[in-house]
């Protein structure tokens, strides 16, 4: 008599559809035949898109120094608020990346976070071709820059579920480790590619040093021309690439995230969870903020635990349909002491 198992374990997995509904990695001969192929497929792309999404989040905290070294009319308190703003952002937002597999899929997740990436990468470099603008077009820019600081929590959450337990622990540490390393990317490819003019004509202007900055080579000195611009500009060299291998080569594992919807639903699903993280995020950093961005009403310690407070209530009270039985599930882990 043929089982209910026994069918299972002959259902064939088509390795090019993005959506795939039969996943066993604990099958020893599935993994060996069809799993692991896929598994380290989508993991190999994952890494490339949470190392730039790191670099986006962080790459403000090398900007704002040379900010200062090119004259921007800012105090050095102001400007330094910027790199509190994507930090801010960037935490907060890791709160909705962490149920995006569930309810969106991997492959939507990735790729849509990962295409997010391209506006503040593209803002960024439009907004520091010029002095004059006010400070909170570049703090608009920090906000967004937040996205690339949340991949790391769905990025996680997405390859863990490609591998059998044995292998989850190493899969886990190269996309964490390797991802990371888009903070050391980020601090030799910005000051690099500042000094020279990357896209010709198309890249806009260079400024004038003011002050003498530096870059992996040495000392750069006051007067030489700098392309601070090229700081957002050169992530969209990899982005795009990226975001191709995101939605051509990644997978929706069903079994994980069953009730998807057509990508465009999960797009939205996706698009809506940040809103609701975002919304409660610049309220708080609005409190939090001296003037004349914020009243400066809260210190840190209390903006951030409210603006947490706030995002996770957000999400619970305003998901609704579909979506708010995934979310109710995901809300589970708060049960965990461990959580």
């Amino acid at each position: 008599m043929t089982t209910g198992v026994n069918t299972l374990n002959t259902t064939p997995v088509s390795a090019r559809g993005a959506d795939i509904a039969d996943w066993r990695p604990e099958d020893e001969q599935f993994w060996s035949s069809t799993g692991s192929r896929i598994a380290y497929r989508n993991l190999w792309i994952s890494v490339p898109a949470l190392l730039c999404g790191f670099a986006v989040w962080g790459m403000w905290g090398i900007i704002t120094v040379q900010m200062l070294n090119l004259g921007f009319p800012f105090s050095q308190a102001e400007l330094f608020t910027l790199t509190a703003i994507a930090g801010i952002a960037g935490a907060t937002m890791r709160i909705p990346a962490s149920f995006l597999i569930r309810l969106a899929g991997g492959r939507n997740t990735i790729f849509l976070t990962t295409a997010m990436l391209l506006a503040p990468a593209i803002g960024t470099g439009i907004v520091l071709q010029h002095k004059d603008w006010p400070l909170w077009a570049f703090q608009l820019m920090a906000l967004w820059s937040g996205v690339g600081g949340g991949n790391f929590a769905s990025s996680m959450s997405n390859i863990s579920t490609f591998f059998p337990k044995r292998l989850q622990g190493t899969a886990l540490g190269l996309n964490a480790g390797l991802g990371n390393f888009g903070v050391t990317t980020m601090q030799i490819v910005i000051p690099l590619v500042m000094t020279l003019p990357l896209l010709g004509a198309f890249g806009g202007e260079p400024m004038t040093l003011v002050k003498s900055s530096g870059w992996i080579f040495g000392k750069i000195a006051a007067g030489t021309p700098t392309w601070i611009q090229n700081a957002g500009f050169a992530w969209v060299f990899s982005l795009v690439p990226l975001g191709a291998l995101c939605w051509f080569g990644m997978n929706n594992l069903k079994v994980v995230s069953p009730n998807t919807g057509n990508p465009i639903v999960a797009f939205a699903k996706i698009t809506y969870l940040y809103t609701l993280a975002f919304v409660p995020t610049v309220f708080m950093l609005w409190l939090y903020l001296p003037k004349p961005t914020g009243v400066g009403l809260l210190s840190m310690w209390v903006a951030i635990p409210l603006d947490i407070v706030l995002a996770v209530t957000m999400m619970r009270l305003a998901a609704f349909g579909e979506m708010k039985e995934g979310v109710k599930k995901q809300f589970a882990i708060f049960k965990d002491k461990h959580t």
